[in-house]
């Protein structure tokens, strides 16, 4: 069968298959713990449950506007005022089938064909297939001094004549670092001197740790958002722990929302009323929901900061938000893929290998589940890699002892 080359080479998604193994394992009746997977346990809010079960009870389910119901636009519009300090109108707001599809109709309504766009490593694992699927080449910015901070001379560095865009995530996943403003502020500044998109994927903005704060792009730029280069990407799927209702949305100058919209139209055709309701009321409704899960995990975060301490041979430094850490075990193995191989096999634990996220001899361990499964999952991450821990463990009602160096 003769297939697209371009949709060939197009990478499978790491996260999604391991889920998948994992899935299996427990379905064999195996006491897996599921360490890879990036949604938070909570139960939908409330508020939304009930808008979007009125909706469905109306039985006004048909077509939206490609661009998004104007109630759900209003919602957005009064979060981008309170979380952004930036009034914006209907027309600088899209809405779309999940944060991932406000991506990739960025890149696909900017990029022409072998544009660059700047990928700071470590990065989330989407960005580099999604700018090569619009025919632009990935340009990976990865800090040499072993931080996940990059320094802003080789972002500087990094820009060519072909470059359009720099795609920033902080926090970031999966790292859980976030950029200091210094650094924020300088990649505006060079954007708009540049005429370079900044496009900030905000996915996280609020899921922060001790205080920390991921100051947005905005708070450095005083152009008009008709004149900004910045892009901003959010939804519902993380701070809501809405991930399978798959809302996002863009807010970003008219002519690129008309331009997206187009594309939305002609791909998709629109984004599900009862899934634009659902987020709609998550927005407008008690906002104390984000601040519980926030907690929920900043808590997960301490007890992996404290298992981690007597992790010997492993290396981290302390997420500052999301809930992913990306600890260094190249103290045991430089080739990612082969540990978290061996740890689904000997530990039952499934992790994401560091490679995918450009940062090869780390594995990306989500701590968005309960505090017992990440006790649990790191004390057996620790048995099979740390020849200092006891030799034996149960994994589920079995006893294992570990006998390999």
């Amino acid at each position: 069968m003769k297939l697209s080359k371009l949709a060939s080479e197009i990478a499978e998604s790491p996260t999604l298959a391991l889920n998948e193994e994992a899935r299996l394992l427990k379905e064999r009746g195996e006491a897996v713990i599921n360490l890879g997977i990036g949604e938070p346990r909570n139960k939908t809010p409330f508020s939304a449950v009930l808008a979007s079960g009125a909706r469905l009870s109306s039985g006004e389910v048909k077509y939206t506007p490609p661009d998004g119901l104007p109630s759900m636009k209003k919602a957005v519009i009064r979060y981008t005022e309170e979380n952004y300090n930036r009034l914006v109108a209907p027309e600088n707001v899209i809405i779309t089938n999940g944060a991932k599809q406000s991506l990739f109709n960025i890149f696909y309504s900017i990029l022409n064909p072998q544009d660059e766009v700047i990928v700071i490593a470590p990065y989330w694992v989407s960005y580099p297939e999604m700018i090569r699927m619009c025919l632009g080449i990935p340009v990976v910015v990865t800090p040499e001094d072993g931080t996940f901070i990059p320094r802003f001379e080789d972002i500087e560095r990094a820009i060519s004549s072909s470059t359009r865009a720099i795609i920033i995530n902080s926090p970031n996943n999966p790292s859980g670092a976030i950029y200091p403003d210094s650094l924020i502020e300088k990649i505006v500044d060079l954007c708009e001197k540049k005429g370079i998109f900044m496009v900030c994927d905000d996915i996280y903005h609020k899921l922060t740790f001790d205080r920390n704060v991921a100051t947005p792009a905005y708070a450095f730029s005083k152009n008009d958002i008709e004149d900004s280069n910045i892009i901003v990407v959010n939804g519902v799927a993380k701070l809501y722990g809405m991930t399978g209702f798959r809302i996002g949305w863009v807010v970003a100058p008219r002519e690129l929302v008309r331009v997206m919209t187009n594309v939305l139209a002609q791909t998709t055709s629109c984004v599900s009323p009862i899934a634009q309701a659902a987020a709609e009321g998550a927005l407008n409704g008690l906002q104390s929901v984000v601040e519980s899960l926030r907690l929920q995990i900043e808590n997960n975060r301490n007890v992996l900061l404290q298992e981690m301490k007597s992790f010997s041979g492993a290396r981290l430094i302390e997420p500052q938000g999301t809930f992913y850490a990306l600890p260094d075990l190249r103290a045991f193995n430089n080739n990612s893929v082969e540990i978290s191989r061996f740890l689904l096999k000997k530990a039952m634990v499934v992790t994401v290998p560091g490679r995918e996220f450009g940062m090869e001899g780390h594995i990306r361990i989500s701590f968005a589940g309960s505090a017992p499964e990440v006790t649990e999952g790191l004390a057996r991450i620790r048995w099979a890699l740390d020849m200092t821990s006891p030799n034996e463990i149960y994994i589920g009602d079995r006893k294992m002892i570990r006998d390999w160096n």
